[in-house]
């Protein structure tokens, strides 16, 4: 099963948006959305500060960037894909 990561903060309305964007397309796809605070963890917050949202395929200490800021549904949908296949 694929593993999308959400990195995201409370206060964030861009996280919010991504948050929203990804789910139906993780489900489309049957994967599964872990959504991680990088507030809650000083080497997130010191790794991307401001730079949220990240939405990446697998962990943050391995896993691929998707997009930042904004959902990009073209990167997302050919990362599932490929991991599909």
């Amino acid at each position: 099963m694929a593993v999308l990561t959400l990195l995201s903060r409370s206060y964030c309305h861009l996280c919010d948006e991504m948050r929203d964007a990804v789910h139906p397309v993780a489900q489309r796809y049957a994967a599964a959305v872990i959504e991680v605070d990088v507030d809650a963890y000083p080497d997130l917050e010191a790794a991307f500060g401001e730079a949220v949202p990240v939405l990446m395929l697998g962990a943050p200490a391995d896993g691929v960037e998707l997009c930042r800021y904004h959902f990009d549904r073209g990167a997302v949908e050919r990362a599932l894909r490929k991991f599909a296949s």
